[in-house]
């Protein structure tokens, strides 16, 4: 049973007592007052009827024996408690009292009964007597004198209202069996009328607790077309809206999720109180955030003092703060941040904050100004000292050995810077895409053999050995020239960086639809710290070497560049003083 029922069941049970309450107590009073009248009405006519009995004797106090004897017989007669007594209230005659105990009765002149009746003829009260110790109705008449036989006198009636309380008892007995009656057919019919008033009611708080949880499609099936059909259209409707605008929302929600998701710039939304409330997937890549991040602080997710201190500000700022900031996280980045407060808020919601990376770019920034530096290096110590020659054999005499030596250093100088140049062309040209590679099945064993030949004098001459393992290859889709190039840098950089009596594998490892190329060499190594660079145009690094060697620092890089164009990737590994393992792969035509 619902707390509402209780409430209707216990109201209209408060209601029936009320009513049959004031019911009763109206209903007693009137047959009390109706009662009273009756038994007034009576009890003087009765009284009467004594004092015409006791028109001949007078009311004195020597007439007490008659008086008293008349007292009893109008008792018997009336059936009621008789007092005989004088105009001043000395009573002379009482049925229930014993003549003795006369004289011993106080005077009544000042019971309003004998009062009235003194002034209008009769008069009534209704009283606890003091004698019999209960309540009685009074009721007084004036006995007049009639020609001048004897004295006026007093006769009054009394009798006990035991039988009107009895009477009222028993109404009120019949009101309460009544009462109760009623009172249970009032709480039984509450109880069907609030079951049927109440059902839809339940239906109503059932679907508008279903639409509070989000269960948007429960709907009010009530059709009629009184207030509850009204009501029903209403929340339907409301349902309906709901769902709209939560579909609405939920859509908008997973677009800008999608957008932040799929952005390339790292988005860190912040509230007031400088917690975390959003950061899309390439902010925690950036930032190095990871795990739960919602209602952190910054300090506690983002471990840079700088990205703190530049969101501090531009929570506080006016405009967008900009500030390029270098962090470290899982490595070291430089992160470009535009910040600046929700618009149109007072005091501030948050703040929003977009990271750039620009690592890669400040990095060909430093890549661009390193090649110019040495290029003009690389180019301005061979032209040097072609023009210091040319001028030492244009302004002196000299001798025609030294000549000879001078124009050997010329030509070797001047080769150098040829070479140079032309690598710088072969470059530019596979970086812009015009290097033209034309692909074919290449015999890669064919290739290797052919270049190891080629390299054979070189290889003897430094006393190092070299071995091929792979013989039964399939052909791969490659371009021969750019093979050729590629393989001709790795073993001469294999060969220039490894001492006398060291050793040189190609090992040739079909996998799948690839093969895989390695060469490892047991040379000098390259250093860990060193090792991300050394695809760098002019990069070296052991730079006196490489010079002395005649290296112009770009063949690893037209290597990688060559190894791109052909669709593979080239990677290294090497230990300082062990050896270097260099490996690309190329598909099978």
């Amino acid at each position: 049973m619902s707390k509402i029922q209780f409430k209707i069941m216990g109201f209209l049970a408060l209601l029936v007592m009320i009513v049959v309450g004031a019911s009763g107590f109206l209903a007693e009073t009137g047959l009390r007052e109706r009662t009273t009248a009756t038994l007034v009405e009576n009890l003087e006519q009765k009284a009467k009827l004594i004092g015409q009995m006791a028109a001949d004797i007078p009311f004195e106090p020597f007439n007490a024996v008659k008086l008293q004897q008349l007292a009893r017989t109008g008792s018997e007669a009336a059936g009621a408690r008789v007092t005989l007594m004088d105009p001043m209230g000395r009573v002379l005659g009482d049925s229930d009292v014993p003549p003795a105990e006369i004289d011993n009765l106080s005077n009544h002149a000042d019971r309003p009964e004998i009062m009235d009746a003194l002034r209008a003829g009769s008069g009534h009260g209704l009283r606890r007597s003091d004698t019999l110790k209960k309540t009685l109705l009074y009721v007084a008449v004036r006995v007049p004198e009639e020609n001048g036989a004897g004295s006026s006198g007093i006769v009054r009636l009394a009798i006990s209202l035991d039988q009107l309380d009895a009477a009222a008892s028993e109404l009120r007995g019949e009101l309460l069996v009544g009462g109760s009656l009623g009172l249970l057919a009032a709480l039984a019919l509450s109880y069907g009328l609030s079951l049927l008033s109440l059902r839809p009611i339940s239906e109503l708080r059932e679907v508008v607790s279903d639409i509070a949880e989000g269960r948007l499609e429960r709907r009010l099936r009530w059709e009629s077309r009184d207030e509850r059909g009204e009501i029903a259209a209403s929340i339907n409707r409301l349902a309906r809206q709901i769902r709209d605008g939560a579909d609405d929302a939920l859509r908008e929600k997973l677009q800008l999720e999608a957008v932040l998701q799929s952005m390339v710039e790292g988005v860190i939304v912040i509230d007031r109180d400088g917690k975390v409330l959003l950061a899309n997937r390439r902010a925690q890549e950036m930032l190095s955030v990871w795990g739960e991040f919602k209602g952190r602080s910054v300090p506690e997710v983002i471990r840079s003092s700088k990205v703190d201190q530049a969101l501090r500000e531009a929570a506080t700022s006016e405009g967008i703060v900009v500030r390029e900031l270098e962090i470290q996280t899982d490595k070291k980045r430089v992160l470009l941040m535009h910040a600046s407060g929700f618009p149109d808020v007072n005091p501030r919601a948050g703040t929003v904050a977009v990271f750039h990376d620009v690592s890669e770019l400040r990095r060909v920034d430093q890549v661009r100004r390193d090649f110019i530096a040495n290029a003009s290096h690389e180019l301005r110590t061979p032209l040097t000292s072609v023009q210091g020659f040319a001028a030492t054999l244009a302004g002196s005499k000299v001798s025609d050995e030294q000549k000879s030596q001078y124009l050997d250093a010329i030509v070797r100088n001047a080769d150098r810077m040829s070479n140079l140049i032309d690598d710088l062309l072969v470059l530019s040209r596979i970086e812009s895409g015009a290097s033209g590679l034309e692909f074919s099945a290449v015999d890669l064993v064919d290739v290797v053999d052919g270049l190891v030949s080629d390299f054979g004098p070189r290889f003897q001459e430094a006393s190092i050995e070299v071995k091929v393992h792979g013989s039964r290859i399939p052909l791969c889709r490659a371009d021969r020239n750019a093979l050729e190039q590629v393989l001709s840098n790795l073993l001469s950089n294999a060969a220039r960086y490894s001492n006398p009596g060291s050793r040189i594998d190609i090992f040739l490892d079909p996998h799948d639809r690839q093969v895989e190329i390695r060469i490892e060499d047991t040379g000098i190594g390259i250093p860990s710290g060193d090792l991300e660079r050394i695809f760098e145009r002019f990069y070296r690094v052991d730079a006196a070497r490489s010079r002395a060697l005649g290296s112009t620092g770009l063949g690893l890089s037209i290597v990688k560049h060559l190894v791109r164009a052909m669709g593979g990737e080239i990677l290294v590994d090497s230990e300082l003083g062990k050896g270097s393992r260099f490996s690309f792969s190329l598909p099978v035509a």
